[in-house]
């Protein structure tokens, strides 16, 4: 199927940048878990080339539902998410950088460097396999990273997914994100502590936790120079008072989960 040779591709493209998915993966498989994949996370701009409208467009021509919508005003970001029909496949979360909340330079260098292609280039149904199509200079990568470590992560990496996430509902022996957690920090693996280890609560229907990222070499224009790449997160859902499991995304928890890439972490 066209949606499951994508998603592999986009995993491969991920790894890439994230040698400890893989291991974390193949422990979980080694202790007798079967991965089911929650929802995978992506990054734009919000910009006329690369919105979140354009950004999603290929998943709603693949059978997406546009479901509910985020806003992280101390990060300034906008977010959506969707689902396929049935949650049959892994949800798409979708964020973009409110350009226009910055300086004046930091906007400057983000529309120069998305304009240095042409507006159909992002429309691509593998854009999120092409990671950074620009050129950017680590001076430029530091300018952005002082107002922005998503709008620096994004420039320096450019289009790939930032996260993929394991269902620990789907989990036999990890069935609570504490066990997890303590699994993965025996194994060596640091996770995000911001707002806590596990962000969200059963109260809100969905707990999450992450690791922090991983680190990449990136050749930038003018030195190579390594920084934070992707990470993995974790998702326990909860059933509504509805009867039904929440599919849904807690901004607030979200919000801290951002700061997995963050240079502070």
């Amino acid at each position: 199927m066209e949606l499951e040779n994508y998603f592999e591709k986009m995993w491969k493209s991920y790894i890439e940048l994230i040698p400890q998915a893989s291991k974390i993966k193949n422990l979980l498989e080694a202790e007798g878990e079967s991965i089911t994949n929650d929802h995978i996370a992506l990054r734009t701009f919000n910009l006329d080339e690369t919105s979140i409208d354009v950004i999603s467009q290929p998943f709603l021509d693949l059978g997406y539902i546009e479901k509910g919508e985020y806003h992280f005003k101390e990060k300034k970001l906008y977010a959506k998410h969707y689902e396929y029909p049935g949650n049959t496949r892994p949800k798409i979360f979708i964020s973009e950088l409110l350009v226009k909340e910055f300086s004046l330079d930091f906007q400057n260098t983000i529309r120069k460097i998305v304009k240095s292609k042409p507006a159909e280039f992002y429309r691509d149904k593998e854009l999120m396999l092409v990671g950074r199509p620009w050129e950017l200079s680590h001076k430029e990568y530091l300018a952005l990273q002082a107002e922005s470590d998503y709008g620096a992560w994004l420039a320096a990496l450019g289009f790939r997914p930032n996260h993929f996430t394991i269902s620990v509902n789907h989990l036999k022996k990890y069935t609570e994100l504490t066990d997890l957690n303590n699994f993965l920090k025996l194994k060596g693996f640091e996770l995000n502590s911001s707002g806590g280890e596990i962000k969200g609560s059963q109260a809100v229907c969905l707990e999450q936790s992450s690791t922090l990222a991983d680190s990449v070499k990136v050749k930038f224009s003018d030195i190579s120079v390594t920084i934070p790449s992707c990470y993995f997160e974790f998702a326990k859902r909860y059933v509504q008072s509805s009867g039904e499991l929440y599919t849904g995304f807690v901004a607030q928890s979200a919000d801290k989960i951002f700061e997995s890439t963050d240079k502070g972490q």
